[in-house]
């Protein structure tokens, strides 16, 4: 029995709640200004009530209720608080008033009337704690989805960047070009800070763009002279954070698009700039030719996984605005950003 009941009750936390519950509704049900005093029978009516109310929480509501039986759930309560009228009635009262309350039945629907509070008090607390519980899972539940299919999201954009930059550095091993070596050392030093450095849901503002100079770098080496690149940040600051591996991705689209789409003349400008407020403000601007396809310059596994990301993780907290003409195409991204390790406000 004390097993049952050990396991019924389930943590430390609900048996004191439970404890402070019952001493609670206790003192207000017999309380009287007029006699302030505890008599024995109250405390036995009292045990009675609780005894009904145990009944329903730890073997109603888990067997039939939360299981979706609501009429075995009603026809069982409707026996319990029977069971409880009928021990007060034949049992308490013939005991501790057996002149006068014992000696008569007072009628169902007042019998209720003393039975009926006590018992929905303690039940209804227990129902609304094993919601509260629920909710408590749903929503663990919740982010370790939300964690996995971040992790998913992020593992696609190494191996998306990395296919790109080795065919291009197979290019220029084939030429033997003298730039190789400086493009081995860029390369590097973005891998290192992926597989090493942004493992984290959050990163340190200063960190990532300072990723983004050495990718803009990395990729700068492969225009040549066939155009020009430009980088500016304005006011970043240490101790903001931000999603690892997010304005990358936009950056990456401008050469892609830039290079595939014309043979010189190529103007690629980026831009990165934290507010006053904490809003971070990233451009990116490339230029194309007219008369190319550019039906898909919106698509790609790389935009598309960086909106799904933004969702997820900025969810009311991020503007992203993309304008296409017939010459120029350009990302502004807005962030909400966070001082410390924390998720950005949502």
């Amino acid at each position: 029995m004390f097993l049952f009941i050990k396991q019924a009750l389930g943590s430390s936390k609900e048996v004191l709640f439970q404890l402070v519950l019952h001493l609670l509704v206790f003192v207000f049900y017999s309380f009287d200004k007029h006699h302030p005093s505890i008599e024995a029978h109250q405390v036995m009516f009292f045990l009675n009530y609780a005894a009904g109310a145990f009944v329903i929480n730890y073997l109603l509501l888990p067997k039939f209720f939360y299981k979706k039986k609501y009429l075995y759930f009603f026809a069982w309560t409707l026996l319990v608080v029977a069971a409880v009228i009928l021990v007060e009635e034949m049992v308490i009262e013939k005991i501790y008033f057996p002149d006068t309350r014992g000696r008569h039945f007072p009628g169902l629907f007042f019998s209720l009337l003393d039975v009926l509070p006590v018992i929905v008090i303690l039940s209804g607390f227990k129902f609304a704690w094993d919601a509260l519980g629920k909710q408590r899972e749903v929503e663990a539940l919740q982010a370790a989805v939300k964690e996995s299919e971040l992790q998913f999201l992020k593992s696609q954009i190494n191996p998306h960047f990395l296919f790109n930059n080795l065919n291009n550095l197979y290019a220029y091993s084939i030429e033997n070009s003298p730039k190789t070596p400086t493009i081995i050392l860029e390369l590097s030093a973005v891998l290192r800070y992926m597989l090493y450095e942004c493992r984290a849901e959050y990163v340190p503002l200063n960190k990532e763009i300072e990723q983004l100079k050495h990718f803009t770098r990395l990729n700068q080496l492969q225009i040549e002279e066939r155009g020009s690149v430009t980088f500016h940040k304005h006011n970043i600051q240490s101790g903001y954070q931000i999603a690892p591996l997010i304005l990358i991705v936009f950056i990456e689209n401008a050469f892609k698009h830039s290079q595939s789409s014309q043979v010189g003349n190529i103007h690629i400008h980026i831009e990165v700039e934290l507010k006053e407020d904490g809003w971070l403000v990233f451009r990116c601007r490339n230029n194309y030719q007219p008369l190319t396809n550019t039906e898909k310059l919106t698509q790609g596994i790389g935009l598309e996984n960086v909106k799904k990301r933004l969702q997820l993780l900025y969810p009311q907290a991020h503007r992203l605005k993309i304008r296409q003409s017939e010459t120029e195409y350009e990302v502004e991204l807005q962030l909400q950003l966070s001082r410390n390790a924390q998720k950005a406000s949502r």
